[in-house]
């Protein structure tokens, strides 16, 4: 499966940007979905994860009440919506497909990545 992110930009502190991650080649309801981040000079982090059927998500802590994944099988997409943006939430983000079942927090076990956006938030 391909994937393509887009939606980043520049925003500042507080406003909201929502992320698209378009899937292509393969049925996407096949594949749990999530969303890792890399800020310049600190390693990959888990920031949002759905499950194949759309039914469980999970959040890293930085971003639980803030950000929201969900999916769109017929459009074969994933989304993160974001609000209540801080400076600390600029990095580039990726999406990232896993055959694996459930909700993945561990990029290791995601197979399929998309480039990323970059999201930059400032104050």
């Amino acid at each position: 499966v391909q994937l393509q992110a887009s939606g980043g930009g520049l925003v500042q502190a507080g406003e909201s940007l929502r992320l698209s991650c378009a899937a292509s080649g393969r049925t996407f309801s096949n594949y749990a979905a999530g969303w890792f981040r890399q800020a310049p000079g600190k390693e990959r982090e888990f920031v949002a994860g759905v499950s194949r059927s759309g039914g469980t998500t999970q959040y890293a802590d930085s971003v639980k009440g803030r950000f929201t994944v969900s999916r769109d099988d017929a459009k074969n997409a994933v989304y993160l919506q974001m609000n209540s943006l801080n400076v600390e939430d600029t990095a580039v983000y990726h999406c990232a497909a896993s055959t694996v079942v459930g909700v993945i927090r561990s990029p290791v076990q995601y197979r399929y990545w998309g480039q990323g956006t970059l999201v930059t938030v400032s104050s």
